[in-house]
């Protein structure tokens, strides 16, 4: 059996991020059940951190097993599941307007909000909630804005990434719909739950009791899965099968050395090729 690199040795819990780490679209990151599977023997445990919000953690269940990888659905945190629990927190059997898809809809309805489609009163709608939403319409954008303007509801998001990467390169990601309620309202989200905020990883470290040097996180985006990463002080490995590229990552780190300006928490602690590359 292959063992981790030295950097990961005392690793207990990895993260992985799925579109551009596990999948890109409908396809299967090469050899990536491979590597979930030989870090199941190594009794590592496995979670994953998405920030795409458009389906259920059992439909994620579902996709994986697709892919030949064993789940359930506790292993996901998506910026869904996450945004539902926060939300959850500041108010239970909340009234929400969601711009977004079955998966966000979905989980906060699994803790009991009402999620409305045609509020007949902008007041009585307390939270609006913003994902990725491949329908995008202008009239659910105009209710959004009403509910804001109007009836003081409060505006969240689950995350604000520009693009979404699938087989054939990117489309645009949940950052698009978050900047057009924006926009339009003239006020920004109250909190973006997805990363590269920590709420996600915070909830994994404390649901699984581990210290931050027991976890590390395997992700496509700079500005995402490693700001975060970083930003909560587990092991980041940035994996060149999505987004990001080679000479991204190079003018970072030539761009930091020439200026404070630049955030060091965008910078890998490994930059792999592809998930092979954690062994040795």
């Amino acid at each position: 059996m292959r063992q981790l690199i030295n950097v990961l040795k005392d690793i207990k819990l990895a993260i992985f991020d799925l579109d551009g780490v596990i999948y890109r679209g409908q396809s299967l990151v090469p050899n990536a059940d491979k590597i979930i599977e030989e870090l199941n023997h190594l009794s590592i445990k496995i979670v994953y951190n998405s920030n795409n919000s458009t389906i259920t953690r059992q439909m994620y269940v579902d996709r994986l097993k697709k892919f030949n990888i064993v789940s359930k659905y506790t292993d996901f945190y998506t910026s869904a599941s996450i945004t539902s629990a926060k939300i959850t927190k500041i108010k239970k059997n909340a009234t929400i307007f969601v711009v977004g898809e079955v998966g966000l809809r979905e989980e906060l309805k699994s803790m009991g909000h009402n999620v409305i489609t045609d509020p007949l009163n902008y007041k009585d709608v307390d939270f609006v909630i913003v994902g990725l939403d491949r329908e995008f319409k202008y009239t659910n954008l105009a209710i959004a804005q009403n509910c804001i303007l109007e009836g003081n509801a409060q505006f969240f998001a689950t995350n604000a990434d520009t693009t979404l990467p699938v087989a054939r390169g990117l489309l645009p990601g949940a950052g698009v719909m978050v900047n057009a309620l924006e926009t339009c309202t003239n006020k920004k989200p109250i909190k973006i739950f997805g990363k590269p905020e920590t709420f996600g990883i915070d909830l994994i470290l404390k649901d699984f009791n581990l210290s931050a040097k027991e976890v590390c996180i395997f992700g496509d985006r700079l500005n995402t899965d490693i700001l975060a990463g970083n930003r909560a002080g587990i092991k980041t490995v940035a994996v060149l099968t999505g987004v990001t590229s080679k000479e991204e990552i190079d003018n970072l780190l030539i761009d930091s050395n020439k200026s404070n300006k630049i955030d060091k928490n965008l910078i890998p602690d490994i930059v792999i090729n592809s998930l092979d590359e954690i062994f040795r």
